[in-house]
């Protein structure tokens, strides 16, 4: 079975009445988006690359100082909230808990969990797709980079840049004009035979297929390089494409006058991922 509407849904380890009204008021994630979150992909009944997912967001909480939740007491949440269904996007969502107003945390708040699963999202395996600018911009922080945040401000602002169903992603770049991400995505792109991906130091979210991707390649004898990236580096290459955990790898055909063929690499790459889970 695959659920299509309402989400199943657990706040800390119970199905709330009312899934609009699960959270109190005062939850930090929701006034500060203070917490991280992880968005799986379920497909044949099993969560893809879970153990990763929950590795990211391990270390996000103990990047932001958040007792994580037990393991054994997640997995069960997961485990329930997955039965019965065969494929759709898992979400899982970690704050700090409720919490007095204002911006320092206070050390005995206790953590939110949320666990839900939610229907898949349309055209979920179109593999080939165009690309946009993004004008908004990401800001640099360190502290922050890699991780998967709560707050996404600047991603919500950069897709509400366009309402164009032709265009599939738009690219992202920081306040200094390096090419970070797509609004969703992290990108990847072939320039001389080597598989180049932003470096990530300084914004951007160390994405869990880009991490297979990575990973692929090396398995592959594929040579890769993670370094800066800059919009100039598009027009020298001969592949590009854009990973997400939940869309997959996804060759980018065109931006603006650019065009690209779906290339060899990505064609090997999305091979030897297909078997993986």
């Amino acid at each position: 079975m695959t659920r299509t509407s309402t989400p199943a849904m657990l706040v800390n380890g119970a199905p709330p009445g009312d899934p609009e009204l699960a959270l109190p008021a005062n939850d930090r994630g929701f006034h500060y988006g203070d917490g991280v979150f992880e968005s799986a992909l379920l497909r044949t009944g099993r969560v893809r690359f879970l153990e990763d997912h929950l590795e990211r967001l391990y270390g996000g909480c103990e990047r932001l100082g958040i007792p994580p939740p037990e393991r054994a007491v997640l997995l069960a949440d997961i485990e329930q909230v997955t039965a019965g269904s065969l494929a759709g996007v898992l979400k899982i969502v970690v704050s700090r808990g409720p919490g007095a107003r204002g911006y320092r945390p206070d050390s005995a708040a206790e953590p939110t969990r949320v666990v839900a699963l939610h229907a898949l999202p349309e055209a979920a395996d179109t593999r080939e797709i165009a690309l946009r600018w993004c004008t908004m911009r990401l800001g640099r922080n360190a502290r922050l980079a890699g991780i998967k945040h709560l707050n996404r401000l600047e991603q919500v602002l950069a897709q509400a840049e366009w309402h164009d169903r032709r265009i599939g992603e738009g690219l992202m770049l920081d306040t200094e004009g390096e090419l970070v991400c797509g609004t969703a995505s992290n990108i990847f792109i072939v320039r001389d035979g080597v598989l180049v991906t932003p470096d990530l130091r300084y914004s951007g979210v160390r994405g869990v297929m880009r991490k297979q991707v990575l990973r692929a390649a090396a398995q592959l004898g594929i040579a890769a390089s993670e370094e800066p990236l800059w919009p100039e580096d598009l027009e020298r290459a001969s592949e590009v494409f854009v990973t997400n955990a939940v869309r997959g790898v996804r060759c980018a055909t065109s931006l603006g006058s650019q065009r690209w063929p779906p290339g060899r690499i990505a064609a090997r790459l999305i091979a030897e991922l297909e078997s993986l889970h």
